[in-house]
């Protein structure tokens, strides 16, 4: 069986939520995420990071203050060894009519077109509701990663962790392990 891509948050899901965090010295992987990460790339699977970043349309952080933080969290992936296929933000503001953040699928549906996979296929992982919802609107595998916000249960995921590391083992347990029917 091919490894799922997989769709990751990136605030409390990959690396330590710092509201509105304005350059890469801030980032800090959350615990559990290296060893997550390094286990979901020995898998093969593609990882996407998929991010809403209301900061720039509320005006607190610019662009270029994102693109760095990407651009950071992108290097210390690659230190790792887990490289990012990919990383989407919406700049969107929440009462903004967009397509693109989450929960809506716009972004997955983009990353899904230009990286050639279904987007029924991948797993999304997250620590918040729209995270879920966000896999849910496009039929994909959800996992909640449970931390400060963990009232996204009520959101229905498929499965709830504590970590990228238990999340990286549930996926190698239901795509890999599973007998087959």
């Amino acid at each position: 069986m091919k490894a799922p891509v997989v769709i990751l948050d990136r605030d409390g899901t990959v690396v330590v939520d710092r509201n509105y965090l304005g350059g890469p010295l801030g980032l800090e992987f959350m615990p559990g995420a290296v060893a997550g990460l390094r286990k979901l790339h020995a898998m093969g699977s593609k990882l996407v990071i998929i991010t809403n970043q209301s900061g720039i349309g509320r005006g607190i952080l610019t662009l270029e203050q994102v693109e760095r933080v990407n651009a950071g969290l992108s290097m210390m992936m690659d230190t790792i060894g887990a490289p990012l296929t990919a990383t989407y933000f919406c700049p969107h503001a929440p009462d903004g009519k967009c397509d693109c953040r989450k929960p809506s699928p716009g972004l997955l549906l983009q990353a899904a077109k230009e990286h050639h996979f279904d987007p029924a296929t991948c797993v999304v992982i997250g620590d918040k509701g729209s995270d879920i919802e966000l896999g849910k609107r496009v039929g994909a595998f959800t996992i909640l990663v449970e931390g400060e916000h963990a009232i996204a249960k009520s959101a229905q995921p498929d499965v709830v962790v504590n970590d990228l590391n238990e999340a990286a083992a549930i996926i190698q347990q239901h795509f890999f392990e599973r007998a087959p029917h």
